[in-house]
C-alpha cells in the first residue's frame, strides 16, 4: 500500500523502447502512481488518452490514482497553503541530506558474528582502539577515546611494518577489549580492496583480545576478517557512519541490519539483532522488583513485562521479563520490545501537544470546543471548555463503541459496505492487517461523538471521548496530523526513535508485543496494531489511544518533563507550563490537566493508588493493555511498566488483581532508599549531610 512511483523515463534505456509517451502508459497499466520525468509530457498525456479509449487503461484507473496522490498529500500537511521561496532553494531541498543519511546509518548496523558475547558492548576496565588505514584520529577514533577513554594505535595500509609492534604494545597493555576500526580501503576488489596481508594478519592475531571489528565500506572486504568473533559491517566511511557505530557502542542504537549479499558464508538478508541495552539492577536491592514482576509472568497476569526506573538523570533499573506470548516458544521480551501504550497516549502524544500549543498562545484553556471545531458548533458540545475537557469534568459521553454499527446485523462480520480486505483510494483508513476502512467514515465517528447525550457537567467521568477531540484540536491548530505534531515537536528532535504510531508501518510486526486474539470485530490476533476499536477506526492514530513504545525512548520524554522541559540542552517547554499542568487541578477529582495523579487521600486509603510511597507531586497514567508511567519530582524518578496484560483476552485482569504495577512502584522506591543507606555505610563520613 502506499504510492508506486516509477524512476526517471527519460533515461536511454526506457525510452529508445518505448517513445512518444508510451512508456508512461506502461508505466501506468504496470501499477506506477507517480510518473518521474517523463521525456515528453504533452506526448505522454495523448499516449494515455488514446490508452483508454483503446481500453488499455480506463478514467477509474487514472481517478484512482489522482484520490490515492492527493491522499497522501492531505497526510502529509500538504492541504494547508504551503508557500515556497525560491532563495537558496538547492540548500533548502538538501539541508536534511545529513538527517536522513545518519538515520540510514542507525538502521544498517549489521552484527555478522557476536561469537565472543561482546555485544551489547559493556564499557569496563582497559580498553585499546586500532585505526588501521588511518594515521590520525577519525571520527570513530574520536568517539571511542573520549566515550571510553581508550588508548590509540594507527596502521596506515603503507606502512605493514608498523603491525607487529602494534600487536606487542596491545598483547603487553593488559587491555579488556579492543576496537578494531577497519577504513580507507578501495571500494573495488582489485589487490583486496588495498588490504595488505600484514593488516589482515594483525587483526585476526587481535581476536585473541576481545577485539571488536567494525569494517567501514564494501562488506565484501568482511571477507578478510571471516574468523573475527566479533565483526560489525558499516557500509558506509564517513563521519556520519563512524558516529552512528560509535553510538551503537554505547548502546543509543541497535543493530537491526541485514547483509544485502553473502560474505563469510553468512547468507544475504541475515543480521545478527543486538540490542542497544544491558540489563540494569542485579545488586540486591533491586531483587523484590524481579520477584513482582516474575510472579506476574508465573501466575499469566500477562506473558512479559519491561520496567524501567530512572532516578537523577541515571538508570537504575531496567529489565525485560518474560515472552510476546505465553507460548514457551514464542519470542521473549528484550528491552527493545514495542508495547502498545493504550491510554498512555492520552498524556504522551495530546497533552505534552497541548502545552506546547498553550504556551505558543496559540491555544487557550478558558475557550471552547466551537473556538477550534467548526463541526461542533450548534450542538451542546460547543460550549465545554477545554480546561474541563483536559481534567475529564466537561460532561462527554465516556466511550462510544463505533464499531458496533459497522458489524453485518445478520452475518455478525464488519459490514463488505465499509471494509475492504485491500486498500483502495476508497478504502484507505487501516483498522487491522488486511481491514481497511472505508475513507469518509471518521467523518460519522465525529458526527457520533457530536450527537452524542451530554452528561453532568463539573462531575469527573474519565472520557476517551475528551482526548479524541483534544486530539482534532492539535491537529486543527498546527495543520499536521497528531503523529505529525508529536513527531516533529518532540519524538524527533529528543531521539525517541521507536516511539509513534503505527509501528506496522516504521518496524514490522516482529518488533511490536501482540495484544489481543480479538474474535469480535477484527478478528485477529493484534500485533502492530493499535488495541483500542476507536483509535483503529481512526487510522491507528488518535488523541486517547495508538502510541506504541519501548520502555527507554518513552522515558527520555518523562525525563524532560522531570528536567523542566530541557533535554539534552534542548528546550522543549517551559517550566511552568509543565508545573501548571501536571500539578492537581480540580476540586473533585485527583486530576491534573492530562495527567494523572495519586490520590489525595493516599496517606490514609486502603488501596492508595498509584502506590503507597508516590508523593502528592508525582504524576503519569496508566493504559488499559496494561502499562503505566509515573514521574515523581520529590525523588526525581522516572518509573515506566510495560506489559501486554490483554493477551490473548482482554477479560484477564489479574495486573489490576494483583496490583502489579503498583507493588513495583513502591518497590522501586524501596530499592533506591536501600541504596542510598548502603552508600551512606560505605562512606560513614558523610552520614550527616547525604539524604534519599
Amino acid at each position: 500500500e502506499g504510492l508506486t512511483f516509477t524512476d526517471a523515463l527519460e533515461m536511454k534505456g526506457l525510452s529508445k523502447y518505448f517513445s512518444g509517451g508510451e512508456a508512461s502508459v506502461e508505466a501506468l497499466i504496470a501499477g506506477n502512481d507517480m510518473l518521474c520525468l517523463p521525456e515528453n509530457v504533452e506526448q505522454s498525456i495523448d499516449a494515455i488518452k488514446k490508452a483508454i479509449k483503446k481500453k488499455r487503461l480506463s478514467w477509474d484507473d487514472i481517478d484512482k490514482k489522482v484520490r490515492r496522490v492527493l491522499y497522501a498529500k492531505y497526510q502529509l500537511g500538504l492541504s494547508q497553503p504551503q508557500v515556497i521561496q525560491t532563495e537558496n532553494l538547492v540548500q533548502d531541498i538538501n539541508k536534511q541530506t545529513d538527517y536522513f543519511r545518519a538515520r540510514v546509518a542507525a538502521n544498517v548496523v549489521t552484527v555478522m558474528n557476536n561469537k565472543a558475547g561482546l555485544l551489547p558492548f559493556v564499557a569496563g576496565g582497559k580498553i585499546a582502539y586500532v585505526g588501521v588505514g588511518t594515521s590520525a584520529l577519525n571520527t570513530f577514533g574520536e568517539r571511542v577515546k573520549n566515550d571510553f577513554g581508550a588508548d590509540t594505535y594507527f596502521l596506515p595500509y603503507n606502512d605493514s611494518a608498523k603491525a607487529a609492534s602494534i600487536l606487542t604494545s596491545v598483547q603487553a597493555g593488559g587491555y579488556g577489549k579492543v576496537i578494531v576500526g577497519v577504513h580507507n580501503f578501495t571500494t573495488r576488489p582489485a589487490n583486496n580492496y588495498g588490504i595488505s596481508p600484514s593488516v589482515v594478519g594483525l587483526i585476526n592475531a587481535l581476536q585473541s583480545n576481545n577485539a571488536l571489528t567494525f569494517v567501514f565500506g564494501n562488506v565484501y572486504a568482511a571477507q578478510n576478517f571471516c574468523n573475527a568473533s566479533t565483526l560489525i559491517a558499516m557500509y558506509e566511511d564517513d563521519a556520519i557512519f563512524q558516529n552512528a557505530a560509535a553510538d551503537f557502542l554505547q548502546g543509543k542504537i541497535s543493530a537491526k541490519g541485514s547483509l544485502p549479499v553473502t560474505v563469510c558464508n553468512i547468507s544475504y538478508g541475515t543480521g545478527i539483532a543486538v540490542n542497544r541495552f544491558a540489563p540494569v539492577g542485579t545488586s540486591p536491592e533491586w531483587a523484590s522488583v524481579d520477584s513482582i514482576v516474575q510472579d506476574g509472568v508465573a501466575k499469566k497476569a500477562y506473558p512479559g513485562a519491561v520496567v524501567i526506573a530512572i532516578q537523577n538523570g541515571v538508570i537504575k533499573y531496567h529489565k525485560a521479563f518474560g515472552r510476546y506470548e505465553f507460548d514457551p516458544a514464542s519470542q521473549p521480551v528484550n528491552l527493545e520490545s514495542l508495547y502498545d501504550l493504550a491510554s498512555v497516549t492520552k498524556i504522551s502524544a495530546t497533552t505534552v501537544s497541548v502545552m506546547k500549543l498553550v504556551e505558543e498562545g496559540k491555544l487557550d484553556l478558558n475557550k471552547s470546543l466551537g473556538d477550534y471545531l467548526p463541526y461542533t458548533v450548534g450542538s451542546d458540545k460547543a460550549p465545554l471548555k477545554i480546561k474541563d475537557i483536559l481534567l475529564h469534568q466537561a460532561g462527554l459521553n465516556p466511550f462510544i463503541s463505533f464499531y458496533r454499527e459497522t458489524i453485518d446485523s445478520a452475518s455478525g462480520q464488519p459490514s463488505p459496505a465499509l471494509y475492504h480486505e485491500k486498500m483502495d483510494a476508497d478504502f484507505n483508513i487501516p483498522v487491522a492487517k488486511n481491514v481497511w476502512l472505508r475513507h469518509d467514515w471518521n467523518d460519522t465517528m465525529l458526527r457520533r461523538i457530536v450527537q452524542s447525550k451530554l452528561g453532568v457537567h463539573g462531575k469527573y467521568v474519565y472520557s476517551d471521548n475528551d482526548f479524541i477531540l483534544l486530539g482534532k484540536i492539535v491537529e486543527a491548530i498546527s495543520g499536521q496530523t497528531l503523529d505529525q505534531y508529536a513527531y516533529n515537536t518532540f519524538y524527533r528532535p529528543i531521539g525517541m526513535a521507536t516511539t509513534g504510531f503505527k509501528p506496522w508501518q516504521r518496524f514490522g510486526m516482529e518488533r511490536v508485543v501482540p495484544t489481543e486474539e480479538e474474535k469480535y470485530f477484527r478478528r485477529q490476533l493484534l500485533r502492530g496494531y493499535v488495541h483500542d476499536e476507536g483509535a483503529a477506526m481512526f487510522g491507528g492514530v488518535s488523541g486517547h489511544a495508538g502510541l506504541f513504545s519501548n520502555a527507554y525512548d518513552l522515558s527520555m520524554l518523562y525525563q524532560m518533563l522531570l528536567n523542566g522541559g530541557t533535554f539534552n540542552g534542548e528546550r522543549y517547554l517551559k517550566e511552568e507550563t509543565i508545573k501548571q499542568f501536571t500539578a492537581y487541578s480540580s476540586d473533585i477529582s485527583r486530576r491534573g490537566l492530562g495527567f494523572d495523579k495519586p490520590e489525595k487521600d493516599n496517606a490514609s486509603r486502603k488501596e492508595p493508588y498509584p502506590s503507597a510511597l508516590a508523593s502528592s507531586e508525582t504524576f503519569g497514567h496508566t493504559g488499559f493493555t496494561g502499562t503505566c508511567v509515573w514521574v515523581d519530582p520529590k525523588t526525581d524518578l522516572v518509573y515506566i511498566f510495560l506489559s501486554n496484560r490483554v493477551y490473548n483476552t482482554r477479560a484477564n485482569n489479574l495486573l489490576g488483581q494483583m496490583n502489579i504495577r503498583g507493588k513495583v512502584q513502591d518497590a522501586i522506591y524501596k530499592a533506591l532508599e536501600e541504596e542510598q543507606k548502603n552508600k551512606m555505610a560505605k562512606t560513614p563520613e558523610t552520614k550527616s549531610s547525604a539524604s534519599f
